[in-house]
């Protein structure tokens, strides 16, 4: 038996608004929005992908539900994002400075790899040195 990781989850105070930022963000696309929900997949990735593909093998998608409060400190998981080896990493990164992230400390060494961004309503992420594949 497999077990299949099949979403995140990210409590959000605005999931409509949070939802969309990283939707734009990673280039996705919403497959399902309600009021308390919203549901995004990799935008390439179409129901034919999905039905060809072994069930254990498709990738995980992202939801938004309510957030039950304010988060109380760093979070426990968080993504981490890496840019092509052909796109300007600095650039990506202003690219999401410009759109409401902002860049945090959580500890990390000056001289490390990765920079540390929080999304709009300030949940963790990391932008990584750029990678081939």
């Amino acid at each position: 038996m497999a077990l299949r990781w099949y979403t995140t989850v990210v409590q959000a105070h605005d999931v409509a608004v949070l939802g969309r930022w990283w939707a734009e963000t990673l280039g996705w696309r919403i497959v399902y929005e309600a009021p308390d929900e919203l549901v995004l997949v990799p935008g390439w990735v179409t129901e034919a992908d999905v039905a060809a593909t072994p069930w254990e093998r498709v990738g995980p998608g992202l939801v938004f539900v309510p957030a039950g409060g304010d988060k109380p400190g760093p979070n426990r998981l968080h993504l981490d994002l890496a840019p092509h080896v052909s796109d300007d990493r600095d650039a990506e990164i202003e690219r999401l400075v410009a759109r409401g992230a902002r860049r945090v400390d959580v500890g990390q060494p000056t001289d490390v790899s990765w920079t540390v961004l929080a999304d709009p309503e300030g949940n963790e992420f990391c932008v990584l040195s750029s990678r081939e594949s």
